[in-house]
């Protein structure tokens, strides 16, 4: 049994020897690979860029020596206490925040994130706290992992400093654009509106922007290609901003706007709208107002040539193109500023000029011209001017007016010649010549003028007064007193406007005639004439004309004499004559008969001769009698009484009596003895089978008496001496009549009425005497 017992022992030893052996050899292999774990987990700890720290349930820390450096400490902190006083290594801030963080996960097991920094060092550590896991045996404890986060902080403090800029410029561009007073708007990728302003609320007429959103209410009208989303599509796809104009109803009022559409990143549009309607409208009032004005242009008689800022022409006138010979065809191809000065110059239309390129240079200068307008004289080949003005445009350019001064220097030059001219003449006249303004002052004079008064140049050169003039010169007049008509004259000429003349005599015997006349420009010219020579012939021919009066009396009352003389002798031989035709001497023989009619008709004729002048010497001064006369009666009696001579003659005498002829108030007598004289005159020119027509008519205010007749007329000769006294003017129609008063009786009766005759005579055709009366004389 004991050796049973023995061996049962044994085998129990052996058994558990080997169970004991193959738990060590397992021991060893698990101790091996957590060894080897260990080392593995070590290393990579070492390698990680954080640092572990635990903190037990009572406090106590379990840190490596680099983590106490991080943590700015020399020492090995031995527990929390350690990590919270003074002389922790952290900054104040710093080390309370971390020990109320970790207070606060061993006690509530909260997990938490901070940010500390040791004393005195430009890193910050992040530390972030949570339970210890279950491996660290460390109930109730907290495993803190520390991190170097210095650039992580700085880049996060950058960044946040940077979204605060973005959020702040964020804030101030939204309060910029809901400020703004145009409408704006967002639109999300499906271009739907995503955010307004509150512009676009007040231009839809919304009540916010969320009603706008929600009915998605459109700024602009129109759909399709034509309306506002087609812009704002091709923005998106296309990524370019889009302009439109667009029109919409704002406030009830049609306004035209312009629609911008821009492509944002995220894929959305955004746009805002500028009302351009009075731009618009201004631009259609420029328009029309540069049109007006190039229509005014056009019908400017200068030539006018506008060039844009890159110096081609992009207006003309007519006259521009007619002055330098261009053809419209050329023109409309808008050439540049220098192929229309060659141009200008092939036409021979530019002055000559020595060095052309350099000319045409300082002319383009004209362009950047900022003194303004420029202004030259052309003088052109062939006697041209022109007056050349060049206008920079303030949006650039040049306007050019090309003005034909010719004829204004041909005037100029005639103008200047006609100066010179009237000074020489104004200077050398004969007259006395003086201008005053209308102050009185003297202005101009001649040198007749300085001679006739006598005065110095020193005097005349100061202008003096027309009171000084007058008495200066008062002394060389006959009656000095009369020197105060000058002023007198001076100032009803300039201030009254009024012309006045008359004469005075010089104390040496000379007499002058004066008188003032008003000028155009308000001045008075004061002119003297030497009439001393006219004066002393007047007095002759006044004398002259006493003596031919007293002799023409003689005349008339000699010839009433002699003819009072001569009817008493010419009344015998006419009472013989008809007692030897009686047959008182006996039976004439028929030769004597014959002689004895001749002297009968030559006393009638002389007989009628001595009673027209008589007639013609009494009427002179006989009165003429104010009387009703009938015109048809004095017309019938003077045609009975020439109608026997007009039988004898074998001449028509034809009588035409209108009814307007009337009445009028006169001297009965005498008109008729007027128009027997014409029927006479006429008659006493005809041939047998001539034709003599009285003619009267007349109207309210005058009578008219018409004799006319188809005999051989008068010469121009004797029509001009057919009413002087005296005249030989039946000698010129007929020969029969060596001499013939009618033409001056019927004259004298007619003037003696107020009226007037008139004698119209061609050769071969006949004579006209009219005779116009007033009705009442």
């Amino acid at each position: 049994m004991a050796a049973i017992l023995s061996g049962v022992v044994l085998a129990l030893l052996v058994g558990a020897s080997a169970w004991m052996l193959h738990a060590g050899l397992s021991a060893r292999r698990r101790a091996a690979a957590d060894a080897a774990s260990f080392a593995s987990l070590n290393a990579t700890l070492s390698a990680s860029p954080a640092l572990a720290m635990v903190v037990r349930a009572d406090g106590r820390l379990l840190l490596d020596q680099p983590l106490a450096d991080r943590l700015g400490r020399s020492d090995m902190p031995a527990s929390l206490a350690d990590l919270g006083n003074a002389d922790s290594g952290l900054e104040p801030g710093s080390a309370d925040r971390l020990v109320d963080a970790i207070t606060a996960a061993l006690r509530g097991g909260k997990p938490f994130r901070t940010v500390v920094r040791a004393t005195g060092s430009a890193r910050s550590l992040f530390a972030i706290g949570e339970r210890a896991p279950a491996a660290l045996n460390t109930p109730g404890g907290v495993l803190v992992w520390f991190f170097d986060a210095t650039e992580f902080h700085d880049e996060i403090a950058t960044l946040g400093a940077e979204a605060e800029e973005y959020r702040a410029a964020f804030e101030a561009l939204s309060s910029l654009i809901e400020a703004a007073p145009m409408p704006m708007w967002y639109r999300d990728d499906s271009l739907r509106l995503a955010m307004v302003n509150t512009a676009y609320v007040r231009a839809v007429d919304a009540a916010d922007a969320a009603e706008v959103i929600a009915r998605q209410v459109e700024l602009v009208e129109g759909v399709g290609m034509g309306g506002p989303l087609a812009s704002a599509a091709i923005a998106r796809d296309t990524g370019q901003p889009q302009v439109a104009a667009m029109p919409a109803t704002i406030n009830g009022e049609r306004r035209m706007l312009r629609v911008h559409d821009m492509p944002l990143r995220d894929g959305g549009t955004g746009g805002f709208a500028i009302d351009v309607h009075e731009i618009e409208e201004a631009r259609g009032k420029l328009k029309r107002s540069r049109e007006a004005q190039r229509a005014m242009l056009d019908r400017l008689s200068a030539g006018v040539a506008q060039f844009a800022p890159d110096r081609t022409l992009v207006f003309y006138n007519q006259p521009f193109g007619r002055t330098f010979a261009m053809k419209p065809e050329w023109l409309a191809d808008r050439p540049e500023f220098d192929r229309v000065l060659d141009r200008m110059r092939e036409a021979k239309r530019l002055p000559e000029v020595r060095d052309f390129p350099g000319w045409k240079a300082e002319r383009r200068d004209w362009f950047r011209a900022a003194e303004g307008a420029i202004e030259e004289q052309w003088h052109l080949p062939g006697g041209t001017h022109l007056r050349v003005v060049a206008q920079p445009l303030p949006e650039g350019g040049l306007l050019l007016i090309f003005e034909d001064r010719t004829e204004q220097v041909q005037l100029a030059s005639a103008r200047d010649t006609l100066l010179r001219v009237r000074t020489a003449t104004f200077d050398n006249l004969f007259e006395a010549l003086g201008v005053f303004a209308a102050d009185g002052r003297l202005q101009i004079w001649n040198a007749k003028f300085r001679q006739v008064w006598g005065l110095d140049d020193a005097f005349l050169d100061s202008h003096p007064r027309v009171d000084a003039l007058a008495e200066r010169v008062a002394d060389s007049l006959a009656s000095p007193g009369k020197a105060a008509l000058i002023p007198e004259l001076v100032r009803f000429a300039t201030q009254q406007r009024m012309q006045r003349s008359g004469r005075f005599a010089m104390a040496d015997g000379r007499h002058y005639e004066f008188g003032a006349v008003p000028l155009p420009d308000g001045n008075a010219l004061l002119t003297m004439l030497d009439i001393s020579d006219s004066r002393r012939m007047e007095q002759a021919l006044r004398d002259r004309n006493e003596a031919l009066e007293a002799a023409d009396r003689v005349k008339t009352a000699f010839v009433a004499s002699m003819s009072y003389e001569l009817r008493t002798p010419l009344t015998s031989i006419k009472g013989f004559a008809e007692m030897l035709q009686a047959g008182y001497a006996g039976k004439l023989t028929q030769d004597g008969a014959r002689y004895t009619d001749a002297i009968l008709e030559s006393v009638e004729r002389l007989g009628g001769l001595i009673d027209d002048t008589l007639d013609l010497t009494a009427n002179e001064t006989t009165p003429v009698a104010r009387a009703t006369v009938p015109l048809k009666m004095i017309a019938t009696e003077a045609a009975d009484a020439a109608r026997a001579a007009a039988t004898a003659r074998g001449v028509e005498l034809a009588v035409e009596i209108a009814p307007t002829a009337g009445v009028m108030l006169g001297d009965a007598r005498r008109l008729r003895q007027a128009v027997g004289h014409l029927l006479d005159h006429a008659i006493g020119g005809l041939r047998q089978g001539g034709r003599v027509l009285l003619h009267v008519d007349g109207d309210a205010q005058r009578a008219r008496i018409v004799v006319s007749d188809d005999g051989p007329g008068m010469s121009k000769d004797a029509v001009a001496r057919a009413f002087d006294r005296f005249a030989q003017a039946g000698a010129t129609r007929v020969g029969e009549r060596a001499l013939s008063l009618d033409l001056p009786l019927a004259r004298q009766a007619v003037e003696a009425h107020g009226g007037t005759i008139e004698l119209v005579s061609e050769k071969g055709v006949g004579t006209l005497v009219t005779i116009d009366l007033p009705r009442e004389p």
